[in-house]
């Protein structure tokens, strides 16, 4: 018998584009994203590379695939009630899912968070709602670190939930149900390989488990931005690394799943994404933000490897709207020495001072 958080995820999101199908209410709306054949990469690797546009969902972002799974779990399991409160730490995409699921079913919703985020993303936390704290950017072993403190605010509340994104298996769960499903529908169970970077894992762990049990010839490779340790993890079998670095991304620092899935890493230089976010912009029309353009260059770098006619997808995680401030502004870029990145043909696309 399929759980209330399947049956809600499989039977009450949209349907494809070409599926005129009503859907109830913003969690209805979450999933069944479009995969985007990306032409002039394809064109120049002689492979074929997607993008799945997660910017399409309803909250702007993959989040709300999480966010509406995480939520229906606790629900199901009886741990939180109507008027209840949800509360997680988040830099960003994951508190604006729950922030708009919470505003969909009623529940107060606090959010914990970085203060080095970007201030659209707390300006529109809070336009929908949320109550946030941003809180100096400490490491996870650091006790003040944002997800500790998010826990221990949920603990002295009654009726709510810390949601624990990283360590909530309903996370990886919900991609293992919908979005893995939708990328083996819609390449018709023709794909070579999937890439992605990770936050907390979910995806990853989600749609990499869902596609090996389809075809075992699948290959699951994590892409990774300077700062995270994640690469080195991977690459050295599973050994715990000190971070070093940073990176304009979301700083990923940990994985919260397991690796038996996963084929191998990519390290994508800063460089690398913040000229492929110009030119998506330039080829495609596709206006995104840094985490997608690091994605689509390791999904490049992985058709590479498995040559030519190979089919490789990965995510775009969402759009450039909750980053432009800073993606297309010629004074932030150049403060983070990244300035020379952008190809001089393009640079026009940076219009921000």
């Amino acid at each position: 018998m399929l759980s209330v958080l399947r049956r809600t995820l499989v039977q009450q999101t949209r349907g494809f584009a070409t599926n005129n199908i009503a859907v109830a209410g913003f969690t209805g709306a979450v999933g069944n994203t479009p995969l985007i054949h990306l032409k002039t990469l394809s064109e120049q690797t002689g492979c074929n590379i997607y993008g799945k546009a997660e910017f399409q969902n309803p909250g702007g972002s993959i989040k709300d695939r999480a966010a509406v799974g995480i939520v229906l779990d606790a629900e199901e399991k009886g741990r939180i009630k109507p008027g209840g409160t949800v509360v997680e730490g988040t830099a960003g995409n994951t508190g604006i899912g729950l922030a708009h699921v919470c505003r969909a079913k009623g529940y107060k919703c606090v959010i914990f968070m970085p203060n080095t985020q970007s201030q659209e993303k707390i300006d529109l936390l809070q336009m929908l709602g949320a109550e946030v704290h941003p809180v100096p950017a400490v490491a996870y072993e650091n006790p003040l670190n944002y997800n500790h403190q998010a826990k221990e605010y949920a603990e002295k509340l009654e009726n709510a939930i810390w949601t624990d994104q990283f360590d909530n298996t309903a996370n990886a769960y919900a991609h293992y149900i919908s979005t893995g499903p939708e990328i083996w529908e819609q390449t018709k169970g023709e794909i070579d390989g999937f890439v992605c970077a990770t936050g907390t894992g979910g995806t990853l762990a989600g749609v990499g488990k869902y596609l090996k049990q389809k075809s075992a010839k699948t290959q699951i490779w994590l892409a990774d931005p300077p700062g995270s340790v994640l690469y080195k993890y991977i690459s050295s079998g599973g050994k715990l690394v000190d971070r070093s670095g940073s990176s304009i991304t979301e700083g990923y620092t940990f994985l919260s799943t397991t690796n038996r899935d996963l084929s191998g890493a990519l390290r994508i230089p800063d460089e690398k994404s913040i000229s492929m976010l110009y030119q998506l912009l330039d080829t495609e029309g596709l206006y995104l933000g840094a985490s997608s353009a690091l994605n689509v260059v390791a999904a490049v770098e992985l058709a590479q490897k498995l040559g030519k006619g190979s089919t490789v997808v990965t995510v775009l995680c969402d759009g450039a709207y909750r980053y432009q401030s800073r993606l297309f502004s010629k004074k932030w870029l150049e403060s983070k020495g990244l300035g020379d990145a952008i190809p001089e043909s393009l640079r026009k696309y940076a219009v921000l001072d």
